[in-house]
């Protein structure tokens, strides 16, 4: 704030911190009591975005200029804008992994389990850390579901059409490998003993040391881990360990996007506008966090040279007419992708207690997507 009124010294901006942010927000969302910018809470499905939040420019225009615009645009307009983003990967320990052994990244979910069972068995270090506690976190699995996990920048947009889209492929692609090595890993026990009481802050610190090996989280978390202790160049990211015919994809995906109250006076949008713009484009935010910057042509994160020979794969726009119907058949299901880390959860218990068999699990989404598909109408590709 101070930055930015040396160059706009009148207007002036107040913060509100929330907890619980998509719960709160989505509370006061139907009163238009937030204030006059906020962060897009996902409970706000494309085709309602109009009914919250003002139109910031056509799709076409700032698809030009930002990353990530199809995010939040619904029949040609733009109504959020992302706060940068990130690519979807795994945050590691390189010495736990170096000194268990290892000398490559692994590029297969098995690879990836037999690397935990080694780091295991080395017996320094948790081998992956699932942060269960803060429910939060379970829900950063459900973004490798598309571009990492089938190098399809348009598989998201196929998924409502899909049949059984988290069945079990032979090339060890798709959702169901995601979830997999979720379910696996708890399985093996190749996680923390207490899952109930795991602590995001305080997890921070543990994987700059190396008391946790490794944790899957959005790039967006690397900066953070470095920073929360005396061991920075420790910590490293990879690609989610799935292969498709041989290449290793890595999902990019935006931040919350900025959207600003239809509610608010027409004065105070204005000010909105030239602050998220300022935000967007001047601001050192991207350079201190680690994350991929909003502009295109700003400079990417070093982090990401350890992605070199990975493809990155952003989720296309959706088809006309089609821009709503992700969230609904997700909605309908409840799969709860991207918007409930509960299905998640499940996963962590059954494994964790052997109350039911991962491939039970995932006929049962199967089995939830269809019955969603059915109830709305929607066509299905056999």
């Amino acid at each position: 704030m101070k930055q930015f009124n040396e160059v706009y010294p009148n207007i002036q901006v107040e913060y509100e911190a929330v907890s619980d942010y998509e719960n709160s927000l989505k509370l006061r969302m139907t009163t238009g009591d937030w204030g006059d910018i906020c962060f897009i809470p996902a409970a706000v499905t494309k085709d309602k975005m109009g009914d919250y939040f003002i139109p910031l420019g056509d799709q076409a225009t700032l698809d030009a200029i930002y990353n990530f615009i199809p995010d939040k645009s619904f029949g040609g307009q733009v109504y959020g804008i992302c706060n940068g983003g990130n690519a979807n990967g795994v945050a590691y320990n390189k010495r736990i992994w170096d000194e268990a052994g290892i000398t490559s990244v692994p590029k297969t979910p098995e690879e990836f389990l037999e690397d935990l069972q080694k780091i295991k068995d080395k017996g320094e270090a948790i081998p992956l850390y699932t942060n269960f506690a803060d429910s939060w976190c379970l829900g950063q699995w459900d973004s490798f579901i598309f571009g990492s996990a089938t190098g399809d920048p348009e598989f998201r947009n196929k998924m409502p059409h899909m049949k059984d889209p988290f069945a079990k492929r032979d090339n060890g692609s798709g959702p169901y490998a995601v979830f997999y090595v979720m379910y696996e890993a708890v399985a093996r026990g190749l996680v923390e003993d207490s899952p109930s009481s795991t602590d995001w802050e305080s997890s921070k610190n543990r994987i700059n040391k190396g008391e946790i090996a490794t944790m899957v989280i959005g790039s967006w978390a690397v900066q953070q881990f470095k920073e929360a202790g005396d061991t920075p160049d420790d910590v490293r990211y990879m690609p989610f360990p799935i292969s498709v015919d041989g290449t290793v994809y890595a999902g990019a995906g935006g931040n919350y996007a900025f959207g600003i109250n239809k509610k608010s006076s027409q004065d105070n949008q204005i000010a909105a506008m030239v602050y998220v713009k300022w935000l967007l484009e001047a601001s050192p935010m991207y350079k201190d966090e680690g994350s991929v910057p909003a502009l295109k042509t700003g400079e990417m994160p070093d982090f990401l040279a350890d992605f070199e020979g990975i493809e990155l794969v952003s989720n296309a726009a959706a088809p006309e007419g089609e821009e709503a119907l992700f969230d609904e058949v997700n909605n309908e299901s409840e799969v709860g992708i991207n918007t409930s880390n509960d299905p998640k959860a499940v996963i962590i218990e059954s494994a964790l207690k052997g109350t039911a068999t991962f491939d039970e699990l995932m006929d049962d989404w199967n089995a939830k997507w269809s019955k969603a598909q059915e109830t709305l109408g929607v066509e299905v590709n056999q």
